[in-house]
This record gives C-alpha cells, structure tokens and sequence, in this order.
C-alpha cells in the first residue's frame, strides 16, 4: 500500500459522480409499463450510499522526468510501491520526435504498453504489480533539448487485495450499504460454470471491469454487434472521463478453486455515445476494439419481465476476477426478479432481485437464464439491490447498437 506519509487525492471523478446522483430535474423517460407514449416522470431522491464507488487506490504527486537533454544511459525510469496491486503513471507531457516512442512495462516484460504520439494529461495503462518500468526510446542523433521526452506527474498506486477488502468491510458496516450481498455470499468464479451451466459462464466473456481515472472500479459489458459498451452514468458520462478509463477483458481466475488469473486484455475507453443519468446508463466505445472483439457481445431485451424470472449477473465485484451470481440464499435457491416494477432514479424504472453485488459492480448485466438477454442495468444495493429495465435503455440507444 502507498506509504502513510503520501498526500492522497480523492479522484474528481467520484465527486463528479456524486454530483450527478444528487441531481434533481424532471425529465422525459418511458415509463416501465407503457407500451405506447413515453410519460414524463418526475426525478426521484436517491442515497448516494446506493451508488457502488470505491477507491481502491490513491493518487499521488510525483516529479520524475526523462528528456533528450539527459544521459544516453538515463532512459528508464522505475516506480514502485511495495505491495501495490497496479501502478499506473500519468503523463503531464509526452512529446517525442517522429519515430520515437515510450513504453511502460513490468519488470519482466510481460506484460508492456507502448506511446509513439505526444500528448498532455494522459494516463498509461496500469501495470499489474508494485513495479512499472518507464523506458524512453530514442534514435541517435536526436537534437539534446529538455522539451523533448517526458513527465510523469502523478502515479496512482492500487491498494493491495486486503486492504480493498477492509475498505468494502467498513461500507458495509453502515447502515445501508452501496452494493449488498443479501446474505451469504453465493457469487462463484465464472470458470465454476463453464461445465455445469456453460452459455452462462460464456456470457461472462463480454462483461468488462473498469478502472476509472486510475482508482475507481465499475463494470461494464459489450452490446450489440458494433464497437458498443454499456455501463452506469454514475460511472462516468463524458468522453474526456471514457478516455481515462481501462477496460479489461478476459480478466477471471484459471481455474473454479485456485487463485491464479488469466491474463486480461486492456484497452481504453474512446468515446460517449449517449448517457442518461435518469436511466443511469452510459454508451462508450473503445479504442482498439479489434483487441476485444472476442469476446462476444450480449443482446438487450426488449420483452417483459416476469416476478420470479430466474436470473443471472456476471460482474467485477471489488475490481476481482469475473464472478458470477446464480444463486440466492434469500430466494431459497436461484437469483430470481423479486420486483419487475420498481423505483430507481425516476419512478418504475427499475426491476429488484436480492442476487449478490458489492463495490464495483455497478454496470453489470441482469440476464435472464430463460432466454440469456440482459433484462436489467444493475446500478443501486440496498437488498433488494436493483437495474435499470434493459428495456428502457434500449429504446433510447437501439439506433446506436
């Protein structure tokens, strides 16, 4: 974990998202049992302890620099933080000369990203470990100006596993708790599936876990067969936010008992396409979607939800390897929709279950193990926990998918 001494700096990204949950305006929304006209409906008053953020890191100052007026031999740079779970450097410059480029690995080279363009106020991709390698690679030859190369500002450095773990205890320990396991916990790893219920664990394989402005976790899910990604508004909702966010894919434990996780694949948010903070949705895209186009995409329904639909919800929760909640303590057996009608932001907009949720899953799917479309937009805890009708969402944004 980041030493003590270390100013933290809370993320203005949450705050921004706190400022949407406490917004107040009438709006223009489909009702949840209308067929035909879409009502008006006034905004509700909604905790913001229902909203699922959490810092699982801190950012912090930083000062180190690599220029072409340095040393041939100074091109690296190493930040560490012993313990940390990521490390992930941000760029208060990067300008380089034509055909030259940077790259931020781990020490082993496993894992390695490479920046040939310049740019200001950019995040790297984060670095698995307590160790990321900054390296500067340069032609000879190049004239020797400080202006060249780059600055690393900030750093943001992931809290250790069980430190996020008392972190989620101590939000739990509240009153109403953001994101709820309603009794036990009955979520599984995705891969204890992949035999007994296989289209369920498969259906995993488009829900992604975010990594917003270095430190705040939510989940997210392809939709639809072009470059789209859906996710909560309370997430993030502008483009400048989407592009400082890493979405992972591929990202679960190798096998149903063990500790041991795949490697995930990284890319970055690119663009907002639409959002809703009544729906609470956001529709994104990526920026090197060929990377991630294998791993499926889910379909929204358009149908009717039924109380007593057994349902699924693949997720990130806590930022972990994919889990997946398909069975309920409270029900008695399977997740099951308790409430097809319920109240999220706006009246009846919401369907409510008691399936398992915790920090960072907001954004998941809700899907129905009937027909394996996504019935819901998961958002709120509070046991019931609840999503937003998929229905609703779908047509605000079906000219986009």
């Amino acid at each position: 974990m980041p030493a003590g001494g270390r100013r933290r700096r809370k993320t203005a990204l949450a705050a921004a998202a706190g400022a949407l949950a406490l917004g107040t305006a009438a709006v223009v929304v489909p009702n949840a049992l209308a067929e035909g006209p879409l009502d008006a409906v006034e905004r509700l008053g909604v905790d913001e302890a229902a909203l699922g953020l959490l810092e699982i890191g801190e950012v912090v100052d930083a000062a180190e620099s690599l220029t072409y007026a340095d040393a041939a031999e100074t091109t690296v740079l190493e930040l560490s933080d012993p313990g940390a779970a990521y490390v992930k450097p941000h760029f208060g410059r990067l300008l380089l000369a034509e055909g030259d480029y940077v790259t931020v690995s781990s020490p082993d080279g496993s894992e390695s990203y490479r920046y040939e363009d310049s740019a200001v106020g950019q995040w790297a991709t984060s670095i698995t470990g307590d160790t990321a390698i900054v390296e500067l690679h340069r032609a000879d030859r190049r004239p020797d100006s400080s202006a060249l190369g780059l600055v690393v500002d900030q750093i943001a450095y992931g809290f250790p596993q069980d430190v996020v773990a008392e972190l989620i205890d101590e939000q739990n320990d509240r009153a109403r708790p953001a994101e709820s396991l309603c009794s036990e916990d009955d979520k599984r790893p995705s891969t204890c599936y992949v035999n007994s219920y296989p289209e369920i664990a498969e259906n995993a394989d488009p829900v992604a876990r975010l990594l917003i402005d270095g430190t705040v976790l939510c989940t997210a899910f392809r939709v639809g067969d072009l470059n789209r990604m859906l996710t909560n508004n309370h997430c993030f909702s502008d483009s400048w936010e989407a592009q400082r966010t890493e979405v992972w894919f591929g990202y679960a434990c190798t096998t149903c008992q063990g500790t041991e996780t795949t490697d995930p694949v990284k890319v970055e948010g690119e663009r907002v396409l639409a959002t809703s903070s009544d729906l609470d949705y956001t529709l994104f895209s990526v920026n090197d979607f060929a990377a991630v186009e294998r791993f499926g995409s889910l379909r929204l329904s358009t149908g009717t939800v039924k109380r007593g639909e057994a349902i699924y919800i693949p997720q990130h929760p806590a930022g972990r390897p994919a889990e997946i909640a398909v069975e309920s303590t409270v029900d008695g057996g399977n997740c099951v929709v308790n409430d097809p009608v319920y109240d999220g932001y706006v009246a009846n907009s919401d369907i409510a279950y008691y399936c398992d949720t915790e920090f960072g899953s907001s954004g998941s799917p809700v899907l129905s193990r009937d027909t394996h479309e996504v019935i819901a937009l998961h958002h709120f805890g509070g046991c019931p926990n609840s999503g937003v009708n998929a229905s609703l969402i779908e047509r605000e944004i079906r000219s986009l998918i």
